[in-house]
């Protein structure tokens, strides 16, 4: 019995052009914002969102518009356990303009807590610049995957 073989493989061609990635196009030189200009205006939260126990939620405003939001949560996990911990989401628009870096600040003054924790990512490299500037250091440790900074309120 004769062996049945199969044709040789065509190459295939799509039936629309593959989408090349975009360029990320650089910021334009965005007008930085006063520290004055920036405010935070408590809000309720929700549960993870600083409307938990021990959490603390605001509206952060830049220029009399809203430009996102922060809160402080209460969290246990390793390497740290127990302890206050910030996020922050600025709109798109508010960032690289300065706010970020006052939002840190003021969120860290206003809570109730003598320490407090920012998670991220090693890559966002705009979070660490405004997370160091508001006086937050870094003590992720070794090894260890996030980036872990702290802030710690200034004794008197």
């Amino acid at each position: 019995m004769a062996e049945k073989r199969n044709p040789p493989a065509r190459p295939r061609t799509p039936k629309r052009p593959t989408p090349k990635p975009k360029v990320a196009k650089p910021k334009p030189n965005l007008e930085k914002v006063s520290p004055s200009d920036v405010e935070l205006v408590t809000t309720k939260g929700t549960p993870g969102k600083g409307g938990g126990p021990g959490g603390h939620s605001w509206i952060v405003m830049a220029g009399g518009e809203r430009a996102g939001v922060i809160y402080i949560n209460l969290i246990d996990e390793p390497p740290i356990g127990k302890h206050a911990s910030i996020q922050i989401f600025l709109n798109q628009k508010s960032q690289g303009r300065g706010v970020g870096r006052v939002a840190y600040r003021l969120a860290s003054e206003a809570g109730q807590y003598d320490e407090v924790y920012a998670h991220m990512r090693k890559a966002n490299v705009a979070s660490r610049r405004a997370a160091e500037e508001a006086g937050y250091a870094d003590v992720s440790p070794s090894g260890f995957t996030q980036l872990i900074m702290k802030w710690e309120r200034k004794r008197q």
